[in-house]
C-alpha cells in the first residue's frame, strides 16, 4: 500500500532520484541539491503554518511504500503563484485582418506575454517512478491534492491551474524554444528550463519579447507544438481533464505546453468527496476509494477498499488502512471514488 504524506528532510535522496528520473522539461524538479533541500524546508515550514489566506506556501508530498519504506513518487501544490517571483505565460488570442474592398479576411492567432495566473494555486511536481505506475497509484498521487484542497480550502486560491509539459525530444530540444532562441535568446532549452527551476527568472523579463507574437510567423515546427503536451504527460492531462480542468488559451513560455485550469469548487474530486466516521475492522466490500484523514500537518492519503454505509455515514476500513491514515474508531475521513 502507498501512503501520501508531507515530505521531510530524510526524503532528500528519494526526491533527488525523482528529479534525475523525471527528465527534461520538468521545471519544478531541477537536479540541484541546494534547491531541492530548500524546497523540502519550505514545505516543512508551510505545513506547520497557520493559514487563513493563501500566500507563498508550497506543499510537497511523497508517496511511500508502507511495506518497504521506499519513497516512489512526489506531488505538490503551490498555494499562490507569482507573489514572491513573477510567473509568466502566453495567452493565445485571435485578431482579424480584413479588407472588404480586396475581399481579404484572415484570422490569425497571437501569443501575448503576461502574468495572468498571479495569485492562483498550482498543482505541480507530479512524478511517479515507472515501476509504480499501475492500479490506482497514479490517481492517488494526483487526486490526493484535491482531497487536501477540499478539506482545507482556506489555504488555496479560488482558481487552480496546472502547467503541462510541452513537446521536446529525448535530448531536451523544444521546437518552440528553438524558434525563441534563434530570435531572442542564446541558450539551450535545457539550460533555460534549469534556470527557471532554480529560481533565476530575471533573464525572462530581460530577453523575452514583450509585444504579441503572430503564431503564423513562427517556424512550422514551432507552430505545430503550440498547445501540445509531451507524450509522457498525456496520462496526467487526461486525468486532470476528467476532473474538470480545461485550457482557457494559455501556454507555457518556453515549450508552449498547455496550461489548464478549474475553479476549486468545480473540481470533480472536491465536490464529489464526502465524510464518514471510521469503523476499524475487516470487511468483504470490493468498492475502491481514495481516502484521506482530516489533518493538515499530519495529512495522509491512501487508496483501497472501503465498506461505506451511506445511511449511517460510516466507513469500515482495515486496521492496515487505519494505521496508514493515522485514524481510529470515530475519527472522520474524506473519501472519493477513483
Amino acid at each position: 500500500m502507498l501512503v501520501i504524506r508531507p515530505i521531510n528532510e530524510n526524503d532528500f535522496p528519494a526526491l533527488m532520484r525523482c528529479a534525475e528520473e523525471s527528465g527534461h522539461g520538468f521545471t519544478s524538479l531541477p537536479v540541484n541539491e541546494e534547491l531541492l533541500r530548500k524546497k523540502i524546508q519550505h514545505s516543512v515550514e508551510s505545513f506547520s503554518k497557520a493559514v487563513t489566506i493563501p500566500n507563498t506556501e508550497g506543499y510537497l508530498m511523497v508517496a511511500e511504500d508502507l511495506e518497504t519504506g521506499e519513497v516512489v513518487g512526489t506531488t505538490g501544490i503551490e498555494a499562490a503563484i507569482g507573489l514572491d517571483a513573477p510567473f509568466y505565460s502566453y495567452h493565445i488570442s485571435k485578431v482579424v485582418h480584413a479588407s472588404r474592398k480586396l475581399g481579404v479576411h484572415n484570422v490569425v492567432e497571437l501569443l501575448t506575454f503576461g502574468n495572468n495566473y498571479t495569485g492562483c494555486s498550482e498543482v505541480c511536481t507530479l512524478f511517479l517512478r515507472p515501476e509504480w505506475r499501475k492500479g490506482a497509484n497514479g490517481r492517488l498521487l494526483s487526486k490526493c491534492r484535491f482531497l487536501m484542497m477540499g478539506e482545507h480550502p482556506q489555504r488555496f486560491s479560488k482558481t487552480v491551474f496546472a502547467e503541462m509539459r510541452g513537446v521536446s525530444d529525448e535530448e531536451g530540444h523544444s521546437p518552440f524554444w528553438e524558434w525563441l532562441r534563434e530570435h531572442f535568446f542564446s541558450i539551450e532549452f535545457t539550460h533555460a528550463d534549469y534556470l527557471v527551476g532554480v529560481g533565476q527568472k530575471g533573464f525572462i523579463a530581460d530577453l523575452m519579447p514583450k509585444l504579441p507574437i503572430y503564431v503564423n510567423l513562427l517556424s512550422k515546427e514551432a507552430q505545430e507544438v503550440v498547445g501540445q503536451v509531451h507524450e509522457k504527460t498525456r496520462p496526467a492531462l487526461r486525468l486532470l481533464e476528467k476532473e474538470g480542468f480545461s485550457n482557457r488559451g494559455y501556454v507555457a513560455i518556453f515549450d508552449a505546453g498547455p496550461t489548464i485550469e478549474c475553479d476549486l469548487v468545480n473540481i470533480k474530486s472536491v465536490y464529489n468527496a464526502f465524510h464518514c466516521s471510521v469503523e476499524v475492522g475487516e470487511h468483504a466490500c470490493q468498492d475502491e476509494y481514495l481516502i484521506c484523514n482530516t489533518e493538515f500537518r499530519n495529512f495522509r492519503a491512501v487508496a483501497g477498499k472501503v465498506a461505506v454505509d451511506a445511511d449511517r455515514k460510516c466507513a469500515r476500513i482495515s486496521s492496515e488502512m487505519a494505521d496508514a491514515l493515522q485514524v481510529s474508531d470515530g475519527d472522520k475521513i474524506r473519501l472519493v471514488t477513483p
